[in-house]
């Protein structure tokens, strides 16, 4: 029984991720994954990934990588009485504006290494034509 995703704010969405895995170990007698919660809850992988990376960093959550895939746990529980209220979409706006600039870091880095090498190509040819007019300056004042 899916519902379909709100726009809720950090807290409210974390007591449900929370609580959809409890409820899927109750259920079935293992631990959650990801996609297991996003079924129960119905939300987009995405936006659940962004939630339990952020519940990870709190500590509520440990996201643990076997054979199988990653499982979640809950470590803390209360941690999730630390997040403000009311915090609607703001880390996500925060998580693409991280992306986005880092994009724009890795484009800046790469022109500037592409004008550094330009350069350099320009200056090695410049060494190379000024080696070669001496060396048909010396060639043309050597007597045959």
């Amino acid at each position: 029984m899916a519902m379909p995703s709100q726009s809720k704010d950090l807290y409210s969405e974390a007591h449900l991720l929370v609580a959809a895995i409890r409820l899927h170990e109750h259920a079935h007698a293992r631990p959650a994954t990801l996609e297991d919660a996003c079924r129960m809850l119905g939300f987009s992988t995405e936006h659940a990934g962004i939630i339990c990376r952020r519940l990870v960093e709190l500590g509520v959550l440990e996201s643990v990588q076997g054979s199988f895939g990653a499982r979640l746990f809950i470590r803390d529980h209360l941690k999730i009485e630390d997040i403000p209220r009311g915090e609607i979409g703001r880390r996500l706006e925060d998580e693409v504006k991280k992306f986005q600039d880092l994009q724009r870091s890795f484009t800046q880095k790469i022109e500037s290494l592409q004008a550094e090498q330009t350069g350099k190509k320009k200056n090695l040819f410049a060494e190379m034509e000024k080696k070669l007019k001496e060396e048909i300056e010396k060639k043309s004042k050597t007597p045959i």
